[in-house]
């Protein structure tokens, strides 16, 4: 998966990149395990400077090659700079000398990181499976950012949280999502997460804001299990 993931993403981004960005792309991705880590953060938070900010192009042939391998990830939305963390960090998990020593370099990158970064960081979520349980506190962490971007890169496109949220965190997560006007169709797998308390959440959010005169979302029904009524 990782292979296949490094391949499209580099591809995408040497399309619009300088050959000096390439260059430093191969140097970024090739720091070996034992190499300072100061070092690994350091080109974690240069990714930008070098790539750029933009969105991401993939070729339709990309954009399939990845649904396959790691469906749900919204590669699609993804900034350059996410795409060359993310290359990054592949580059980092093949050379580590256990998946524990990379969940330690990995971490780092987020507590040192910007708000950006950490986007980037919390978009990948979902490429590293086998260090999932490692992440989950620093990802239901994020769920309670007050920095919507953030909260968003977790909550949209992502299918981390609901293969790994307990029930209560994601139900928090999916109630933040409609507090912040985000459709619910972002959510990743919502519909295999449905419960009842989830249902009961959201209706009484849906009272609140009838009570208080406000809208209530269109899409509200998804968090309580009913088809979503049709707009307009």
């Amino acid at each position: 998966m990782l292979t296949v993931i490094e391949r499209v993403l580099s591809g995408a981004l040497r399309a619009t990149m300088s050959p000096d960005a390439g260059a430093w792309l191969d140097h970024a991705r090739a720091c070996p395990a034992d190499g300072s880590r100061a070092t690994l953060l350091d080109a974690y938070a240069r990714a930008a400077l070098h790539v750029g900010r933009g969105a991401l192009t993939i070729e339709d042939e990309g954009l399939r090659q990845l649904r396959e391998v790691a469906p749900g990830i919204g590669f699609e939305r993804w900034t350059q700079d996410d795409a060359a963390r993310a290359v990054i960090l592949i580059g980092r998990r093949h050379t580590a000398r256990s998946g524990r020593a990379f969940v330690d370099d990995a971490v780092a990158c987020f507590e040192e990181g910007d708000a950006r970064e950490q986007q980037s960081w919390l978009r990948a979520l979902a490429l590293w499976p086998d260090e999932a349980a490692y992440f989950l506190a620093y990802a239901i962490d994020a769920c309670r950012s007050n920095i919507v971007p953030v909260f968003g890169a977790l909550a949209c496109e992502n299918p981390y949280p609901a293969r790994y949220f307990p029930e209560r965190n994601f139900n928090q997560l999916v109630l933040k999502a409609l507090f912040n006007s985000i459709t619910l169709d972002r959510v990743v797998g919502l519909e295999t997460r449905l419960n009842s308390e989830l249902s009961r959440m959201a209706r009484d959010y849906a009272a609140e804001r009838t009570a208080a005169g406000r809208t209530v979302p269109a899409d509200i029904a998804l968090a309580i299990g009913e088809p979503a009524k049709q707009r307009g």
